[in-house]
């Protein structure tokens, strides 16, 4: 099954990082969208030597099979997430082990959420949160067949990738 994620983000979704009524915390929010590109290609580079492209398409269809989550508690209090299909989990898996695919399978929501908290915690330095917020452990879901709401009134910043040829889409879901 094919989903698109926007609709599933509440109304406030935003690809520009403006948070309506919320600049001059830490670094500018209107920067928040450049910073979680930048951190998601360095990670994707850096962990399996791969370019993943940002698509222009918000409305991309991700079929998500596996969830990841990282919470961020502090001065900022939001959660980070991966969705992506088990073909491209599985593939996250062994590029970042070195091991074959049929290997990798065992591993590939060990590698989601490691992927998840790395972007975190890059963008967590880089947007200036430091030592004012903390990461939780990562929480990895597998299946199709749930939705995601927070309480309260969040703002949600999202972000649709191309990683080998297969759809992921991050997002930033930010309580305001």
């Amino acid at each position: 099954m094919r989903i698109s994620f926007q609709p599933m983000f509440n109304r406030y979704m935003d690809t520009t990082g403006a948070i309506p009524g919320r600049c001059g915390l830490l670094r500018c929010q209107s920067e928040w969208a450049e910073i979680l590109r930048e951190v998601a290609v360095e990670a994707f580079e850096t962990m399996v030597g791969v370019t993943v492209t940002v698509s222009k398409d918000v409305e991309a269809l991700i079929l998500a099979e596996v969830t990841g989550m990282v919470g961020i508690a502090g001065q900022v209090c939001a959660v980070f997430s991966m969705r992506c299909s088990l073909k491209a989990a599985t593939l996250l898996s062994s590029q970042m082990l070195g091991v074959s695919l049929e290997e990798a399978e065992a591993q590939r929501t060990d590698a989601v959420g490691e992927m998840c908290n790395i972007i975190a915690g890059s963008f967590k330095a880089k947007a200036g949160m430091g030592e004012t917020c903390v990461l939780s452990i990562p929480m990895v879901l597998a299946g199709t067949n749930f939705q995601i709401h927070s309480t309260g009134r969040t703002w949600s910043l999202g972000l649709p990738l191309y990683y080998e040829g297969e759809p992921i889409w991050i997002a930033l879901n930010i309580k305001v």
